[in-house]
C-alpha cells in the first residue's frame, strides 16, 4: 500500500502592508517555503500596499514534512530586498480541518531566533558508577543548518546543558554540515532530575553569536529511552510573536491531502460504478453515480474532483464518452447558448481540466516560439490612454517627448506584428491538435446544435511590461475566439485600432474551427494510457548554464556554459542552441539524484545537480544553473518525475561541490565521501504532465464521497419507505428530487445505496491496513 501527501497552496492577496520605499509604497512579492526550502516565488506587484497575486501551487511532499512558511518581501533594484514579515503554519494546523485553511492571517516579524532549520545527530547514554550518575552525550554531526554568514555558511558549535552544568564542542568553520564526533560527559548534581538541552550556535568573532536551533529531552525520556539518532532543531519557545496586524496580512488558501492508496482491486467496484454513468444511455439522468456525485460537491472541491475524474477516464480511454455525458447534462440545463460552461458545474470544470491536461503540450508547441520572442524583445506596447507611460517612451527613444498618438501608432504596429504570426500559428495547427481534443470539440458542437438549432444561435463560441503586452495580445486573440461578436462594445473602446485586423482574421478562425471538428469519431484517440506524455515527447526545454564536475582552470563564472536543454522521459539532451543539430545526452534511466546546490558552492544562485551512475557504478555530477528560483523548482520537479521509476536512488548527497580538494558543504576531503544531506526525490510540483494514477484518483473520489456520505443518506435514503407518489414528493420539496417521477426517485435511491455499499467496503479495507500498520493485526494478504 502506497502513501501520498500533497499540499495545495493559493497565495491570494495582501492588505495593509507597510511602505518600504521613499515613495510611500512597496513592491511586494511572496516566497513560499516547505521545511525551510523555497518551493515558489510569486510575481512582484509594483507600487502596491494591497497586492493581488492569485497564484496557485500544488506540491507533492513526504508525509513527514513539518511546516509551511510565507515570507513577504519588498523588491529593491539596488541592495538587498527588505523583509516585511512572514506567516508560519505547522503541518498539524493545516491538517486540523480537511477543508484546509481559507482566511486572512496577520504577518509576524521575522525573528532570527525563530529562523532555524536542520537536524542534529546525537547518541545519549545514562551511566552509573561509584560517583553517581553520569550523562554521556555523543554529539556526532548536524546537517542543513541555517546560513548565518554572508558567505552562505556558518561556524557552528554545540552547547550541552544538564542541570547547572554545561559543556561545548569545538567550532567547525565555514560549514552548514559540521562533523564533531565529540563525547561530552556531565555529572548529575544533587537535587531533582533535569532535562537535557542541546543548543547549536554560529560563532562570530565580532558581536554576539547567532542562534541555530535546539533540542530538549525530558528526564523521563533520558531514563526510559535515551536519544539516539537524528532530531529536528527547534526555535526558542515563544521566539515568534504576532504583530497585531501592524505588518499587514495575507489571504491564503492551504489544503493538505494525505492518503493511503490501497491495492488496485479495492477500487474496482467504485470505478465500475463511475464508468457505468458514461456507458449507459446518452440522456439526462439524475440517477447516475456521476450525477449524484456532482450534487454532493461544490466550490473548490468540484475543481479538484473534475481533475481526478478527467485523469481517471483518460486512463480508461473513456474521456470522449465522459465529456459527452457531461456536455449533454450541461446543454439540457441551459436556456441560453451564450451561458454554456459559464457556471461552476462539473461539466465546465471537467472541460477546463481536460483542456489543460491534454492540450498543454499542443499549446506549448504552437505558441512557445512566439511567446519566447515577446519575452526576449521586451517592446513597450500600450493602447489604453490611462496606462500609457510617456516618460518610459522618452527614456527608451532618446528623441524627446512622444505624444499619445505616436505611442498608440507605434504600439499598434508592434501588436499587429505579433498578432499576425500568432493567428498564422493557430489556424495552421489543425494537424497538431490532439485527436482526443478534436473529438471532444466535435461532440460539443453536435450537442449544442441539437439543443439550439435556430439560425440566430450559429457560431457563438464561447516583468510588468511583458505581462501587459501579453494581456493586450490575449484580449485580441479572445476577440477572435469569440468571432468578433463584441467588437466595438464594452469598456475597452481603446482597442478599436486593432478592429480592422481582427475583422480580417475572423473568417480564417471560423475555417480553423470547422477544420478542427472535422474528425472521424471512430479515429483512435489514444485508448487506455498510463501517462499523459509519451516517454519520447519533450516535457520541458529551455536555456540553462551547464558545468561538469571535473576540475577546471577557469573562474566559476566562465566554467558554466550556456546550452539549450530538452527533457523527455528517456533523455536529458542539450546543444549550443535549439537549431544545433549535434546533441549530447544524459540517459534519464541513469539518474540517481536531482538536488539543489548551495549558493556557496560556486557563489551562484539557482543551481541544481544531476547525479548519474555509469555502467561501472561510478557517480558523475552535472551542475545546471537556472534563471530564477521558479525555473529551478520546475526543472527539479520535471527531472525527479522523469527519473521516478529508477532503481538505486541515492538516500544522501552533497549539496556543495568538490573543490580545492574538499567538499564545500561538509569539508570532507574524500571525493567519494558519503553525502551529508538527505535527498528530496519525493518533493515535486503538480502539473499537467503528471503520470496517470487510477488508484490515487479513485481514492480522491472516495474521499469526496466520504465528505458527502451523510448528505447522501439524507437526500436519497432516509425517506425510502415513504410514499413516492408525485403528491408526496411535492410536499417534501426536496431540491434533489423535486419534480422527479417515482421511477427516477427509485433509481436515485438504488444508486445511493450502491455508493454507500462501496464506501463501506473501502472503509473496512482502510481500517484493516491501519490496524496492520499499528501492529494490532498480523500483516498478510487482505481480502481481494
Amino acid at each position: 500500500m502506497a502513501k501520498s501527501s500533497s499540499l495545495n497552496v493559493r497565495v491570494v492577496e495582501g492588505r495593509a502592508l507597510p511602505a518600504k520605499d521613499v515613495s510611500g509604497s512597496s513592491d511586494p512579492y511572496c516566497i513560499v517555503k516547505v521545511d525551510d526550502e523555497v518551493v515558489a516565488r510569486t510575481a512582484t506587484i509594483w507600487r502596491s500596499l494591497s497586492p493581488f497575486w492569485g497564484e496557485e501551487y500544488t506540491m507533492h511532499l513526504p508525509l513527514d514534512f513539518h511546516h509551511l512558511a510565507f515570507y513577504v518581501l519588498d523588491e529593491d533594484t539596488v541592495g538587498h530586498d527588505d523583509v516585511i514579515g512572514k506567516i508560519s503554519l505547522s503541518r498539524e494546523a493545516i491538517a486540523a480541518d480537511p477543508r484546509g485553511i481559507d482566511s486572512w492571517i496577520n504577518l509576524s516579524p521575522v525573528d532570527p531566533d525563530a529562523e532555524v532549520q536542520g537536524e542534529i545527530c546525537l547518541a545519549v547514554q545514562m551511566l552509573e558508577d561509584v560517583r553517581g550518575r553520569c550523562l554521556r552525550c555523543h554529539v556526532l554531526q548536524a546537517r542543513d543548518l541555517a546560513p548565518r554568514d554572508i558567505t552562505g555558511t556558518s561556524d557552528p558549535f554545540a552547547r550541552v546543558f544538564w542541570g547547572s552544568q554545561s559543556l561545548e564542542t569545538s567550532t567547525i568553520k565555514k560549514t552548514r554540515f559540521p562533523h564533531w564526533d565529540e563525547v561530552l560527559e556531565l555529572r548529575e548534581m544533587p537535587g531533582s532530575s533535569s532535562p537535557l538541552r542541546v543548543e547549536l550556535w554560529d560563532w562570530d568573532m565580532v558581536g554576539r553569536n547567532d542562534f541555530l536551533g535546539m533540542v530538549e529531552f525530558s528526564p523521563q525520556v533520558l531514563q526510559q529511552n535515551p536519544p539516539n539518532g537524528w532530531f529536528r532543531l527547534l526555535p526558542f519557545p515563544g521566539a515568534e510573536e504576532d504583530s497585531g496586524g501592524s505588518l499587514g496580512a495575507l489571504r491564503l488558501k492551504v489544503r493538505l491531502t494525505e492518503d493511503r492508496i490501497l491495492p488496485s482491486w479495492y477500487y474496482q467496484p467504485l470505478r465500475e460504478l463511475l464508468m457505468e454513468s458514461v456507458l449507459g444511455p446518452a440522456e439526462e439522468d439524475a440517477a447516475s453515480p456521476l450525477a449524484v456525485l456532482e450534487e454532493l460537491t461544490s466550490g473548490d472541491c468540484r475543481q479538484e474532483l473534475a481533475t481526478k475524474l478527467v485523469k481517471l477516464f483518460l486512463g480508461q480511454g473513456l474521456t470522449g464518452p465522459f465529456l459527452d455525458y457531461l456536455t449533454q447534462r450541461e446543454v439540457a440545463r441551459t436556456t441560453d447558448p451564450n451561458t454554456l460552461f459559464r457556471s461552476n458545474s462539473l461539466a465546465s470544470k471537467s472541460m477546463e481540466q481536460f483542456m489543460k491536461l491534454v492540450g498543454m503540450p499542443y499549446l506549448h508547441e504552437v505558441l512557445r516560439p512566439l511567446i519566447n520572442r515577446i519575452f526576449e524583445e521586451k517592446k513597450y506596447m500600450e493602447l489604453d490612454p490611462c496606462k500609457m507611460d510617456l516618460g518610459r517612451t522618452r527614456r527608451i527613444s532618446f528623441k524627446g517627448a512622444s505624444s499619445e498618438e505616436h505611442v498608440r501608432e507605434a504600439s499598434l504596429g508592434l501588436l499587429t506584428g505579433y498578432l499576425e504570426p500568432i493567428v498564422d500559428a493557430i489556424v495552421g495547427s489543425v494537424g497538431r491538435c490532439p485527436p482526443a481534443m478534436r473529438l471532444a470539440f466535435k461532440q460539443l458542437r453536435q450537442r449544442v446544435e441539437e439543443r439550439f438549432p435556430q439560425a440566430e444561435h450559429k457560431d457563438q463560441h464561447a516583468d510588468p511590461q511583458t505581462s501587459r503586452s501579453l494581456l493586450l495580445l490575449a484580449k485580441a486573440v479572445q476577440s477572435l475566439g469569440n468571432l468578433g461578436q463584441q467588437l466595438g462594445q464594452g469598456k475597452e473602446l481603446w482597442m478599436a485600432p486593432l478592429h480592422p485586423f481582427l475583422l480580417q482574421s475572423i473568417s480564417r478562425v471560423r475555417d480553423f474551427l470547422d477544420q478542427l471538428v472535422d474528425v472521424d469519431g471512430k479515429e483512435d484517440v489514444g485508448g487506455p494510457a498510463r501517462a499523459l506524455v509519451p516517454p519520447s515527447v519533450t516535457i520541458r526545454e529551455g536555456y540553462l548554464l551547464k558545468r561538469k564536475e571535473e576540475p577546471s582552470g577557469l573562474a566559476t563564472c566562465f566554467a558554466f556554459k550556456k546550452h539549450y536543454f530538452w527533457l523527455s522521459g528517456e533523455t536529458l539532451s542539450y546543444s549550443k542552441s535549439p537549431e544545433w543539430q549535434m546533441r549530447s545526452s544524459i540517459l534519464v534511466s541513469h539518474i540517481r539524484a536531482v538536488e539543489r546546490v548551495d549558493e556557496g558552492a560556486f557563489q551562484l544562485p539557482n543551481v541544481l545537480q544531476v547525479v548519474t551512475q555509469d555502467g561501472t557504478g561510478a557517480l558523475h555530477t552535472t551542475y545546471l544553473q537556472c534563471k530564477n528560483v521558479n525555473e529551478l523548482n520546475q526543472w527539479l520537479s520535471a527531472l525527479r518525475k522523469a527519473s521516478a521509476p529508477n532503481p538505486n536512488k541515492l538516500a544522501t548527497c552533497h549539496p556543495g561541490a568538490f573543490r580545492s580538494a574538499h567538499w564545500t558543504c561538509c569539508l570532507q576531503a574524500e571525493r567519494s565521501a558519503a553525502g551529508c544531506s538527505r535527498t528530496h526525490s519525493a518533493v515535486t510540483l503538480g502539473d499537467w504532465s503528471d503520470p496517470l494514477d487510477p488508484d490515487a484518483e479513485t481514492q480522491m473520489v472516495y474521499r469526496q464521497l466520504l465528505l458527502g456520505r451523510d448528505q447522501l443518506r439524507v437526500k436519497f435514503l432516509e425517506d425510502s419507505n415513504m410514499d413516492t407518489t408525485p403528491e408526496a414528493d411535492t410536499e417534501k420539496g426536496s431540491s434533489a428530487t423535486e419534480g422527479a417521477c417515482p421511477d427516477a426517485l427509485a433509481r436515485q435511491r438504488e444508486t445511493a445505496a450502491r455508493l454507500l455499499e462501496v464506501l463501506a467496503d473501502l472503509d473496512q479495507a482502510h481500517e484493516e491496513f491501519q490496524q496492520q500498520e499499528q501492529g494490532k493485526v498480523a500483516p498478510g494478504p487482505l481480502r481481494p
